[in-house]
């Protein structure tokens, strides 16, 4: 079925389009995004349970961009009324004139960014799924959770508590200019089992997650998840300290992703290139790889929870290859970031809500695959690791330093995999030597979005991320 476009945002579209063409009279250039956006989250443990009609992404509001003389300024409110626009439009000028008062009395140095494109676009996209998160039955749903959290407490005497997740968003956003009408409405969910499991020494915590551009129905898998998240609970009760030094890895498709966003994440988006916060900025055709190295980032290079039409500048969704053969071709950016670098947008705007501001932000980062299999990879390495389970990671976008932190290592000597179990995972290093050093990649790939970013301490939206088996060099404590 059709993720149908939402009727509010129906039922404003010709009062936002009026109100762009009377503020179109005043400033040089003139935007209207509005959201509207619904679902539900739950969250069920042996001992809680908590049901929501609200996710990180639920939002309705619109927010309306200008500007003048280079200088942009943005107002969003959440209470658009058609009945009443004389009034929204008052308060709308009037809240844009006050700022520009304040920003031209305060002596802000204009930035003099070129009035943004506006060439002429119609878009409409409705994307299928199969149920809406609105018409799922939460009761249903809640006790499918509850069901899975008593499972496994049955399955293993170890598992002390078990917690699942369920969360589903239904979008819709407009996105109106002068000369622009694009409308998109689609639906992404995620969920996740995960156990902590104990003996009379320690205890320990595995998770699994499930993710995609899709409806509630995704939950059904779920369950069988449960079984090899006890099972790793179980391998890391018995799990040793790893011995800190520098080994030959091979990282797991959920590892890949992870390095391929704290790598050349934040690393490449170019509103840090135009605040001198990047080291990327001075690699442009440079080799940052080896030649095995290949990634793109862009909402259509997968697809997943971030897989839209269009972001909230209005730029339609892109497939950037960030490195081609271990050079790095370009980064990822925004439309402001964009005319000020004196580049193009490549689909990468996007606030954490209405009330936000937009930044250049990652969707999909994947390693592209290649050839080589995971064992003749694991064959192929004579003492190191293969490491699974992503769990965080950070990076230094100034110097290239990126730390993972990683479920657990499976020990390999001269070419296999000896049962031995290390954990937890710390692996650190300098980016060109991680990515320079990789040597195989495997011919399959995984994508995972079943978590967020930051941008900086805050600003959270949604990513995702994957690739193929990886080997390379890389420092492990």
């Amino acid at each position: 079925m059709r993720s149908v476009f939402s009727e509010y945002l129906v039922s404003i579209t010709d009062t936002v389009k009026d109100m762009v063409a009377r503020l179109a009279e005043t400033y040089d250039y003139v935007s209207a995004l509005a959201t509207d956006s619904k679902g539900f989250a739950v969250r069920i443990s042996n001992s809680s349970k908590s049901a929501s009609n609200r996710t990180m992404t639920t939002e309705r509001g619109i927010v309306f961009r200008v500007s003048r003389r280079g200088l942009y300024s943005e107002y969003a409110f959440n209470d658009l009324d058609p009945e009443k626009e004389d009034e929204a439009m008052e308060r709308l000028e009037q809240a844009l004139e006050d700022q520009y008062d304040l920003l031209y009395s305060a002596g802000v140095r204009e930035y003099e960014t070129p009035e943004l494109d506006d060439e002429p676009l119609e878009l409409f996209v409705e994307k299928e799924t199969e149920i809406l998160p609105e018409d799922c039955e939460l009761e249903t749903m809640v006790n499918d959770l509850v069901d899975i959290c008593e499972k496994a407490k049955q399955m293993d005497e170890r598992v002390v508590e078990c917690y699942t997740s369920a969360q589903s968003t239904h979008i819709s956003k407009m996105f109106i200019s002068r000369n622009r009408f694009l409308r998109q409405s689609y639906v992404y969910s995620e969920g996740s089992v995960a156990v902590v499991a104990a003996n009379e020494e320690d205890n320990k915590f595995a998770y699994k997650a499930v993710s995609g551009l899709k409806g509630p129905e995704i939950f059904r898998d779920l369950r069988s998840q449960l079984e090899p998240c006890i099972k790793m609970a179980d391998e890391l009760l018995s799990s040793e300290r790893i011995v800190p030094g520098e080994y030959e890895i091979i990282t797991d498709p959920s590892v890949t992703g992870l390095i391929a966003h704290e790598a050349f994440g934040h690393g490449v988006e170019m509103d840090m290139f135009v605040k001198e916060r990047a080291l990327g900025k001075y690699y442009i055709d440079k080799r940052v790889g080896s030649d095995k190295v290949t990634m793109h980032e862009g909402a259509l290079c997968a697809e997943n929870v971030t897989s839209y039409a269009f972001d909230d500048e209005g730029t339609l969704a892109g497939d950037v290859t960030e490195i081609e053969n271990g050079i790095l071709k370009t980064g990822i950016c925004d439309a402001l970031s964009a005319k000020r670098l004196g580049t193009v947008p490549t689909g990468n705007g996007k606030r954490e809500n209405y009330a936000h501001k937009v930044y250049t932000r990652m969707t999909n980062t994947i390693f592209d695959s290649g050839t080589d299999s995971l064992e003749d990879m694991i064959s192929s390495i004579k003492k190191g690791y293969l490491l699974e389970g992503c769990e965080s990671g950070m990076e230094d976008p100034k110097h290239w330093g990126i730390q993972c932190i990683v479920s657990l290592g499976r020990e390999i000597i001269d070419g296999k995999l000896t049962g031995k179990i290390v954990s937890p995972v710390i692996m650190t290093g300098y980016v060109p030597d991680l990515l320079g050093n990789i040597s195989m990649v495997s011919s399959d790939r995984e994508v995972f979005g079943s978590g967020g970013c930051g941008k900086g301490h805050k600003e959270w939206v949604k990513v995702a991320d994957g690739g193929p088996y990886l080997k390379t060099i890389g420092r492990l404590g």
